[in-house]
């Protein structure tokens, strides 16, 4: 179902979306009623409507993954910005800057040496690697941390770690991509830099830059969205809802037209957003329909969130060439397990000055990779497929495929060992110390 101009038709694409939203539903079905993880459901329907059976031609796949991933990366970080409490994370701050910072890196290094070591590649390919695997998503875990009843303090730690590394993990893959492929777009600034200063302090320049620069246009889009949203009173369906995609991709488009990372700007925008009770002065009525209008938004785009999810994962499955994932299968799990129980734990060390040894290990074993790592995934093979690169192509195939092992093997591992790791390293002890945070005091 190819038309005249080589394109899909219109037939083939809603024959795509029909089977990717019904794996979907099963798969939300099936996740709901025995509490498996639903990410790597997504993944082997994917692969099983992809490589396996052939419904979902690999080619289209990947093309239609690599439009899907930017749209769902920019509505699923702009969406998480607003779910993120400044409160909490001023209480918290020390941990999350750690892990999102010097946690991020050491982990992408960490990967990053045992890829090159395990496939024999430069090390500037590993570490594009290990940027691309850097970013946690603890999505999946927050209903298990519910139902076992994980104490909040450490769900909120966890969960904003991911908020604040799913995009710089994306800041720090552009600046590995500028490292490998100085032909691309997004290297010229690099390039230019390493001109007078060398490439290693370029890079590390150019990442404060993205960092910053995109920081700086978010809260600036934040503040431009409150204002404008005070001053037209917008609030109904469909109103805000259009409003605050507008927001979202303007934001978005801005931050790449500077070279900075359109993602950190959705997320930091979202940010501001989501706590406009704390960062805006208001009256009781003005509060009260701007929290409406908010509140409408966030539950839209949260739909919008959830099915970019869905074609992110499934897509992926359904673009993979099953044959790396077969001859790579055991090198891949090495590497899951080392960024397991090696790269997180060393990279979660320096949090031991806020925490016992017990909590440290709980968040220092509770980070699988999810979907920015599955989204960036492709990002080296479809580089090498524009640029015409059989080295880039071979690379970034062996980088799918171990990309898509580990977020397999982090996932199913670190999900379901949570009740245990819950008995064992939190306490309760460390339950009545969180009591007495709150203001409560136990009976003597």
């Amino acid at each position: 179902m190819i038309g005249a101009s080589g394109l899909p038709s219109v037939e083939m694409m809603v024959f795509v979306f029909f089977i990717v939203m019904a794996i979907g539903f099963i798969s939300l079905l099936i996740s709901q009623r025995t509490n498996v993880s639903y990410i790597p459901l997504f993944i082997f329907f994917g692969m099983f409507i992809g490589p396996v059976l052939n419904f979902v031609n690999r080619d289209l796949a990947h093309v239609l993954f690599d439009y899907v991933r930017v749209f769902g990366l920019v509505m699923i970080l702009f969406t998480e910005g607003h779910n993120l409490s400044l409160f909490l994370l001023k209480k918290r701050l020390g941990t999350v800057l750690t892990l999102d910072t010097v946690g991020l890196l050491i982990t992408a290094l960490i990967a990053a040496a045992v890829f090159s070591w395990l496939f024999h590649v430069p090390f500037v390919v590993g570490f594009l690697f290990g940027a691309i695997i850097s970013a946690t998503d603890p999505a999946t875990l927050i209903p298990l941390f519910r139902q076992h009843r994980v104490r909040q303090d450490i769900e909120t730690i966890i969960v904003t770690e991911s908020i604040f590394n799913d995009p710089l993990g994306i800041v720090l893959t552009s600046v590995a991509v500028a490292l490998l492929v100085p032909q691309a777009p997004s290297a010229r600034i690099l390039e230019m830099m390493a001109g007078h200063i060398g490439i290693y302090p370029a890079a590390v320049v150019f990442f404060l830059y993205q960092m910053l620069a995109s920081i700086a246009i978010g809260i600036g889009m934040g503040f431009l969205g409150y204002w404008i949203l005070k001053k037209t009173g917008v609030m109904e369906f469909p109103d805000v809802i259009i409003y605050s995609l507008s927001l979202a991709f303007g934001g978005f488009l801005l931050g790449e037209m500077v070279h900075a990372s359109g993602y950190l700007v959705a997320t930091v925008t979202g940010i501001v957003l989501g706590n406009h009770k704390i960062l805006f002065k208001e009256d009781i009525k003005t509060a009260r329909w701007i929290v409406k209008a908010i509140e409408r938004e966030v539950h839209f785009n949260e739909s919008l969130a959830a099915i970019a999810t869905i074609f992110i994962f499934t897509l992926l499955g359904a673009s993979i060439d099953l044959s790396v994932i077969y001859d790579y299968l055991w090198k891949g799990i090495l590497i899951s397990f080392a960024i397991i129980f090696v790269a997180r734990p060393l990279a979660a060390l320096p949090i031991l000055k806020w925490h016992n040894v017990k909590e440290y290990l709980f968040i220092s074993l509770e980070g699988p990779r999810g979907v920015v790592p599955s989204a960036l995934a492709s990002f080296p093979l479809t580089l090498g497929l524009t640029y015409h690169d059989p080295q880039l192509i071979h690379w970034g195939e062996i980088i799918l495929g171990v990309t898509i092992i580990a977020v397999l093997t982090t996932v199913i591992v670190e999900t379901l060992w949570v009740p245990f790791l819950r008995e064992k390293l939190l306490t309760v002890r460390s339950i009545v110390k969180e009591f007495e945070e709150k203001g409560y005091k136990p009976s003597s």
